[in-house]
């Protein structure tokens, strides 16, 4: 046969070839189209196509991992928010309080439109633009208080829970969202990165997530230590409740804390090296002073990145308990010109050492996942114990720094001198002064009254994963003098 011949012969083939595969593919399109078209025109109730075409989305990427699935319009728009470090809005975390079947403030943001306002945690919200929060779902609810910035939205509130409704019209704006926490506030409201009951001993949150925002804050943290006389002997990264987020965000944190070495390496298919990152030479903390990151069983993803990091780089100990083991990366995949998208599992996250992060299904405790605390240094706590902790973080965080400023006695660091206040700003509000209560709790105080004490306490008298932080630090540093 004519080599001519073959070659047309063989371009055929090919061209059934893909034609079949492309037939194929579009085979199961129509089945689905078919059968969201059955269902629209013969289902006993009426049903929207959007309803069908989010479940068929829904339904195909839930089935592939826990990590890959599909976010709506709504959600994606929430999604985005939350990456930037942003959201529109009046500044404050609400949850549905069951007791009373209605919405509940957990958090008011300093500074922030309702904070400005008066409202406060532990506010009740029993009405939003006139319609009763008992009958509207959490999500729905903090859709209505959402909206575009210059809006207003008016609620109706019951302070502290009780007595007469008091009516707010609260204009919405762009609610800047922190990562980046400290101990406390000092009295212009800008946090102070160290613990109030032990100044030596540096102290940062990376809370929640890493966002866009989350690198050039922990930067300007780290530039706290070296303003004249607030060195540090030791530091405590907490990455407790911290689920992760940008990859990027957690790359750069590592980069500040390591001057050489690998940080996280990412593999696709067939266990392919896709990446692999890297420190650059350089730090922004002196090497020479001693880290504890703080890991609990929900530090997941960029958290675990940055813990695993730093362990395997020999620049810091682990302390707290077995991290939640999320080593997968997803890739966000824009649909219907960016309203919605796909999160698809597309890779893994492997540590300096090589071992995965992730923990696969059907994995044991004995396998190599997540990241295990130190030797020595492995702190389980209750969940009263741990719900406790979130309280009295949450109540301590509205208490100025001056309030707090009492070192314990005889601790082994030396408390050095406290911090200045930076210059005042007539922007920044003044931290309201907690109702002093210096009675220890009794074992049938309520959790709420318990964290109320404990606020004003030293924090390490009601969380032993930071007191063992503490203990860790207080017999590895060297004073280092301003």
């Amino acid at each position: 046969m004519p080599r001519r011949n073959i070659t047309i012969l063989i371009f055929a083939i090919a061209i059934s070839w893909l034609c079949y595969q492309r037939a194929s593919r579009n085979r199961y399109a129509q089945s689905l189209a078919d059968a969201m078209n059955i269902v629209e025109t013969s289902y006993i109730n009426d049903v929207e196509p959007r309803v069908l075409f989010e479940g068929a989305m829904d339904g195909m990427i839930g089935k592939l991992d826990p990590y890959s699935g599909y976010t709506s319009p709504e959600e994606f728009n929430q999604f985005q928010q939350q990456l930037e470090g942003e959201f529109v809005g009046i500044g404050i975390v609400v949850d549905h309080d069951t007791e009373h079947g209605r919405l509940g403030v957990a958090e008011s943001l300093i500074g922030k439109p309702a904070y400005m306002a008066g409202i406060r945690q532990g506010d009740a919200i029993i009405a939003i633009d006139d319609k009763e929060t008992r009958s509207i779902n959490l999500r729905d609810a903090v859709g209505m208080i959402r909206g575009k910035a210059g809006t207003s939205v008016k609620l109706r509130v019951l302070k502290g829970g009780e007595g007469e409704p008091i009516e707010y019209v609260l204009d919405r704006a762009t609610i800047p969202l922190e990562t980046v926490l400290g101990d406390a506030r000092d009295s212009t409201g800008k946090w102070v990165y160290r613990l109030a009951s032990h100044p030596r001993i540096g102290y940062i949150r990376i809370f929640d997530n890493f966002g866009e925002r989350t690198t050039d804050e922990f930067s300007a943290a780290l530039a706290s230590y070296r303003q004249p006389g607030q060195q540090i002997d030791g530091l405590i990264l907490d990455l407790r409740y911290n689920r992760g987020g940008l990859l990027e965000a957690a790359r750069d944190i590592c980069d500040m804390l390591l001057d050489k070495g690998t940080i996280v390496t990412t593999r696709g298919r067939h266990q392919r090296l896709v990446r692999e990152y890297v420190a650059t030479p350089g730090t922004e903390l002196p090497p020479d002073i001693p880290l504890v990151v703080l890991v609990d069983r929900l530090s997941a993803s960029a958290s675990e990145i940055v813990a695993a990091a730093l362990q395997d780089n020999d620049r810091g100990v682990i302390a707290g308990q077995r991290t939640w083991g999320k080593g997968t990366v997803q890739n966000v995949i824009n649909l219907e010109g960016g309203k919605s998208a796909i999160r698809l599992t597309i890779g893994s996250y492997h540590r300096p050492s090589g071992k995965e992060i992730h923990k696969w299904k059907g994995a044991k405790d004995s396998d190599d996942w997540g990241v295990r605390p130190d030797p020595g240094l492995e702190s389980l706590i209750s969940n009263q114990t741990n719900e406790l902790i979130i309280l009295a973080r949450r109540r301590r965080d509205y208490i100025r720094w001056d309030e707090l400023t009492t070192p314990l006695a005889g601790s082994k660091l030396a408390p050095g001198d406290s911090p200045a206040d930076p210059p005042s700003s007539s922007t920044s509000p003044p931290i309201p002064v907690a109702d002093s209560d210096d009675a220890p709790p009794s074992p049938t105080t309520s959790l709420d009254t318990q964290a109320a004490t404990a606020a004003r306490q030293d924090p390490v008298t009601v969380d032993p994963q930071l007191n063992t932080a503490v203990n860790y630090l207080s017999k590895s540093v060297t004073r280092r003098d301003p």
